[in-house]
């Protein structure tokens, strides 16, 4: 089946248009982790911590393969929301340094990155399927870690 012209532009740009709002998101759970792991307590908790800061990197690694090959320099998180969410990290720890605040600050982190991908995949509904397929699995990432810390809370 041939596709139209029009529908193949549309394809390539909310794929592009995805595959950055993976790359800005996955930024910002891969910095959210760096900016609480060394005050996690808890040595399961950090192995956690560390395990998926490393399978953000390899999603980071296949997203940038993709976005190179579109010629696309990609998207840095929100300076805004990285910098509230370095600041509210940085006071709720300053006030109390304990692994169920980390637990709590890193699920609501989760709980939001889950919320945007989800909306970012209802809004982009012309992407690819690997593209779309890369934003589940950090869907998936973010959901498993926000369960896995429960325990912490």
């Amino acid at each position: 089946m041939l596709i139209p012209k029009g529908d193949d532009s549309m394809v390539e740009q909310d794929t592009i248009k995805l595959l950055r709002e993976c790359d800005a998101g996955v930024k910002m759970g891969t910095a959210s982790i760096d900016d609480v792991l060394e005050h996690v307590t808890n040595d399961v908790f950090k192995k956690r911590l560390t395990v998926c800061k490393q399978e953000h990197n390899q999603l980071q690694d296949e997203i940038q393969k993709l976005l190179d090959r579109y010629q696309d320099g990609g998207k840095e998180p929100n300076p805004m929301a990285k910098g509230m969410s370095h600041m509210k990290t940085g006071m709720k720890l300053a006030m109390e340094h304990t692994d169920a605040i980390i637990a709590d600050l890193m699920t609501d982190g989760c709980n939001m990155g889950v919320k945007s991908l989800n909306r970012y995949l209802n809004q982009y509904k012309a992407a690819d399927e690997v593209s779309k397929d890369i934003a589940k699995r950090l869907i998936n990432l973010e959901e498993k870690l926000a369960i896995d810390i429960r325990q912490y809370l």
